[in-house]
C-alpha cells in the first residue's frame, strides 16, 4: 500500500520509512506545492487530523500524518504541540529556549509525544499514540536525528536521542511506538 506523508521533512520521512517499509508499507513526500493546513487543533492527535486530511485530500492517496513535541513537566507541559513553533528559527534555537527556560529547575522530568492519524480517500481513519520518556539535559549531546533530540536523555540507553543510532531510536521512539501501533492497525485495516 501506498501512503503520502503529509510533511517535506525529509528525515521525518526517513524515519517513517524505515518503520513502516518492515510493513510493506510505501511512503512518499508531500508534493512541494501542496497547501500547508493551518494546526488549529488543541491537541496532537486534532492537529495529526487536520494535516493527514489536508495531504489526503491535495493528492487523492491515503495519507499519514504525525504531530509530536516535547513535553516538560517542569514547564506544564510545554512546548507540547508547539515544539516546532516554540521559537522561530533552527532546531538549535528552539533547544536553546527550552534551555534557557529550564535554568534553575530540579525536575528535569519529559516524555515525547506522538500522535499520528491515516486518512482514507473512502472517509475512515486509523489513530495511534506513542510516547517515550526522558529528561532534559543542561546541554546538547550527540548530532543525530532532529528537533530536540540533543537535549532529550533517555536514561534506559544512558545517552541522548541525539547519541542513539537511528536503528535504535527507530525501535524506542515516541514516533516508533505510534507507527508500530498504526502498521498493526494497517494491516488489519488492509485485511478487511
Amino acid at each position: 500500500m501506498k501512503f503520502v506523508l503529509a510533511s517535506h521533512n525529509k528525515k521525518k520521512l526517513k524515519e517513517m520509512a524505515d518503520i513502516l517499509g518492515k510493513f510493506g508499507i510505501q511512503i512518499e513526500l508531500l508534493p512541494e506545492n501542496a497547501p500547508e493546513p493551518e494546526e488549529n487543533g488543541k491537541t496532537f492527535a486534532e492537529n495529526a487530523r487536520i494535516k493527514a486530511v489536508s495531504a489526503m485530500k491535495f493528492t487523492g492517496l491515503p495519507a499519514i500524518a504525525d504531530d509530536s513535541g516535547l513535553c516538560v513537566d517542569a514547564l506544564g507541559g510545554k512546548p507540547g504541540i508547539y515544539s516546532a513553533r516554540y521559537c522561530e528559527g533552527s532546531d538549535a534555537d528552539r533547544n536553546a529556549l527550552l534551555l534557557k527556560n529550564m535554568q534553575g529547575k530540579n525536575n528535569r522530568k519529559c516524555y515525547f509525544a506522538c500522535a499520528i492519524c491515516c486518512a482514507f480517500p473512502d472517509g475512515s481513519f486509523i489513530d495511534s499514540f506513542g510516547k517515550c520518556e526522558g529528561e532534559v539535559l543542561n546541554n546538547p549531546k550527540g548530532d543525530n536525528g532532529f528537533g530536540y533530540d540533543p537535549i532529550f536523555y533517555v536514561r534506559e540507553h544512558k545517552c541522548t536521542f541525539g547519541e542513539l543510532s537511528p536503528q535504535i531510536k527507530d525501535e524506542i521512539s515516541h514516533r516508533a511506538v505510534a507507527i508500530r501501533d498504526v502498521a498493526n492497525k494497517l494491516k488489519k485495516y488492509i485485511q478487511e
